[in-house]
């Protein structure tokens, strides 16, 4: 694990000591690290190229040497925050549950997500609103809330040019709109799937 993964994990331990962080539970720790690294991306302001988790590691192992106090701290506040966040956002699946769901899933997905592939900036699009998510206190899950945002907005409208100046606004600002509207709803917004074998290993384990 690089520094970012062993400090998290570290702390969500001490807030909830029941989570087997690297072993059952490490869906856990793997959604926190790109929260937190879309938070930092947030409150640092970093220019895009210098958001990637090398650039990220570095930064908070120079932070924890110079002010370990106030870093241990507010470390701590984080994470407890966070999996607030995420016993209230998250609804974890075991096995076959999420493929009834998805098998009701509307015949034009797959022709979303050919567009989606193709549309050049999406990284950029997705780090917009995920960054929205957190100016309006939504922490827990912000890379697959925005990305699922963005996502819906293509469905929605449908261009043949997806790399247009102005279909790319107007994919944007109504994401922007969601996502402000998603952080005024209460209970869980994202599933994650638990393969039920997985468990089953590490219990016998």
């Amino acid at each position: 694990m690089n520094f970012i993964e062993t400090t998290l994990s570290k702390k969500i331990k001490e807030a909830e000591p029941t989570l087997d962080i690297l072993g059952a539970d490490r869906k856990v720790l793997q959604v926190a690290v790109q929260d937190f690294t879309n938070y930092l991306n947030f409150y640092r302001n970093l220019e895009n190229k210098e958001t990637n988790i090398i650039y990220q590691t570095k930064q908070i192992e120079q932070l924890q040497k110079e002010e370990p106090a106030e870093f241990d701290s507010s470390l701590a506040v984080w994470s407890s925050i966070w999996l607030r966040k995420w016993k209230e956002r998250v609804n974890l699946s075991i096995g076959k549950q999420i493929a009834k769901e998805t098998s009701k899933a509307p015949e034009n997905d797959s022709k979303a997500e050919s567009t989606w592939t193709k549309l050049e900036c999406k990284e950029e699009i997705i780090r917009i609103v995920a960054s929205a998510l957190i100016k309006n206190a939504e922490l827990c899950g912000t890379q697959i809330i925005a990305e699922n945002i963005v996502k819906t907005e293509i469905r929605k409208c449908p261009s043949q040019d997806i790399n247009s100046k102005e279909h790319v606004l107007k994919i944007l600002n109504n994401a922007l709109r969601t996502a402000r509207e998603t952080t005024q709803k209460t209970g869980p917004l994202i599933a994650i799937m638990v393969d039920k074998r997985y468990y089953c290993e590490v219990n016998n384990q």
